[in-house]
This record gives C-alpha cells, sequence and structure tokens, in this order.
C-alpha cells in the first residue's frame, strides 16, 4: 500500500481522513496537524486541531459539532463559570483529562510531538500525527490594527470583527516538528487536506523548510478545496480570505497551493475554475466534495487518490 502524508486542520481535514483510513491501512497514513490555533486557558495548553483529528481517528468525536467528545458534559466549566471565570471556550469534563495530562507532560519536558504520540497511542490509533510544530507559534488575526488571538476571534468573538491580516507570532523562529520533512520527502503522496487555507494550512506552509520540502518532493501532491461554490464549508476563510485580499473561490486556493500542488479536486459547484485552474499547470478533478456521509468521505478519499493515480 503507498505511503500516504497528509496536512491538515481540524473539522474538515478530520472528516476526509474518515473516509482515508477505510481506504489506505491507518499505520501506512502520517498526518502533520496545525498548531497556529493552540492556546493556553485555564492554565491549561489546548491543542484543538490536534484533539479534533486525535478524538475523530479514536472514534470518540463529538459528531455532531466535529470537535470535542461524544457525550461529555461540562460540570467543571459551569462550576468555573460559577466562580467568575469567562468560559467562551467550551471544554468537555473528559476533553479537560486531555488537556491535563499535556500541561503536566509538557512541564516534564515532553515535547508536544512526544505527548501527542502518546495520546494517540493510549487511544488506539495506528496513523503517525505529528504536530507542525514543538515550538511556541500562534495564529493571529489583525482587528483594529491590533492583534487579536485566532481562537478569541472566532470562538469569543465569533469571527464578527472584520478582517485586516493574519499574523503568525513564531513562524520565523519555529522548527519543523521531527519527522515532519522526511514525511514529505519519503512518502508515496502527499494530501493536503479541505481545511482554511490561511489559518490552517498556511500555518504549516509557513514553517521553514516545510514549502520547500513540498516543492522539492518526489511524491505527488494532491488537494481538495475548502471553498466551495465561493463559501468555506464550515469555518471563517471567506473573511480571512477577503480581508487578506484574496478572491473566495477555488481558483484562489489552487493559486496559493500552486508552487507544489500536482493535482486539484474541486467541487462541482466549481467547474467553471476548472480551466483557469488547469492553466496554472494543475491537474483538475470535478466531484461532489461535500462530506455529508460516511460513503461521502470514502468516495471524496478514494476520488483524492485516484487524481494522483493511486487507487
Amino acid at each position: 500500500m503507498p505511503k500516504i502524508t497528509c496536512l491538515a486542520g481540524g473539522v474538515g481535514a478530520a472528516r476526509l481522513l474518515q473516509g482515508l483510513v477505510k481506504v489506505v491501512p491507518s499505520k501506512d497514513i502520517t498526518i502533520i496537524i496545525n498548531t497556529g490555533d493552540d492556546i493556553e486557558l485555564y492554565g491549561l495548553k489546548i491543542s484543538p486541531d490536534v484533539d479534533i483529528i486525535t478524538y475523530t481517528l479514536a472514534g470518540i468525536v463529538n459528531e455532531n459539532t466535529g470537535w470535542g467528545i461524544h457525550g461529555d458534559s461540562f460540570h467543571c466549566l459551569n462550576a468555573l463559570s460559577n466562580f467568575g471565570h469567562e468560559t467562551w471556550f467550551n471544554l468537555g469534563d473528559i476533553d479537560i483529562a486531555t488537556h491535563i495530562s499535556r500541561t503536566m507532560l509538557l512541564r516534564e519536558g515532553h515535547t508536544l510531538s512526544e505527548i501527542t504520540a502518546r495520546h494517540a497511542k493510549f487511544l488506539g490509533i495506528e496513523a503517525n500525527l505529528i504536530p507542525m510544530t514543538d515550538d511556541h507559534f500562534a495564529t493571529h488575526i489583525v482587528i483594529n490594527g491590533g492583534l487579536l488571538h485566532f481562537q478569541e476571534y472566532l470562538v469569543h468573538r465569533r469571527a464578527s470583527d472584520p478582517v485586516q491580516g493574519v499574523k503568525f507570532v513564531g513562524a520565523e523562529t519555529s522548527r519543523p516538528a521531527p519527522g515532519l520533512i522526511k514525511a514529505l520527502r519519503e512518502t508515496d503522496c502527499v494530501i493536503v487536506c479541505p481545511s482554511n487555507p490561511i489559518v490552517s494550512i498556511g500555518t504549516i506552509l509557513s514553517i521553514p523548510g516545510v514549502r520547500n520540502a513540498l516543492c522539492e518532493t518526489d511524491a505527488k501532491v494532491t488537494a481538495i478545496s475548502p471553498i466551495v461554490g465561493g463559501a468555506p464549508v464550515k469555518g471563517p476563510a471567506d473573511k480571512i480570505m477577503a480581508g487578506m485580499g484574496l478572491e473566495v473561490s477555488a481558483y484562489a486556493v489552487a493559486e496559493l497551493y500552486r508552487d507544489f500542488l500536482d493535482s486539484f479536486v474541486i467541487d462541482s459547484l466549481d467547474q467553471c475554475h476548472a480551466d483557469a485552474i488547469r492553466r496554472l499547470g494543475i491537474n483538475v478533478v470535478v466531484t461532489n466534495t461535500i462530506m455529508g456521509t460516511q460513503e461521502d468521505k470514502v468516495r471524496l478519499a478514494e476520488t483524492t487518490l485516484r487524481s494522483i493515480d493511486l487507487v
């Protein structure tokens, strides 16, 4: 079976991966995960995208929200609220155990990569999960000339502020996590999951050496557009792209990836962009990219691999 390396954000990536693990053995999949969303709250280190991917592959994610743990309660958060603390970031009681474990292990000197692998092992995940960096990295949104942490913008303020730009704090000094560059170079295929091209995939690409490794790898690189019919399937990609002066379209995403992309999977609603994307030198596959059912997830995973002749 081919070795697959994926670049992943949160919910959209997790849905594709649910299909991919039905097509390719989990042990042959490496997933490089965005950590730009990471934040410290209540004294705990929280890695939202790492946890979404972990919980999804472990089969315990809350499918209704795409994040958190199925059946979780919120007694701890409610008690914090009673003590007068802000509780705008939802953390379930079982979910909090993940953050306590991560924080304790970090204080003992373990890296985020080591902790992520440890949590995955305990949850029975065979895929290789790699946070994009073990170093401090934080995505901030430029609002009214000032900086707002991405979680504050997205969750606390519900992405209501006009976006003027994005700043990756720590990008220049962050190093790729151990095994990341090797995973891009020694693979049969790289899949860029349908995640926000700026604050999920763009973060990974901003780590020194990552984009060069994608451009230089012998593996075929394919991606699925997170923009369908001029809007994101989930999240604020439209507001962020527009705030950066980018067209909100599948074509604009292809342009962002054009230096390393061999193939691009777009939705049927975006057929009108296919020829323009092909003129960028990128093969285009047009299909239904909405993953409403498990069958949809498997079909899209198969179509994505087929776009570079791997199935």
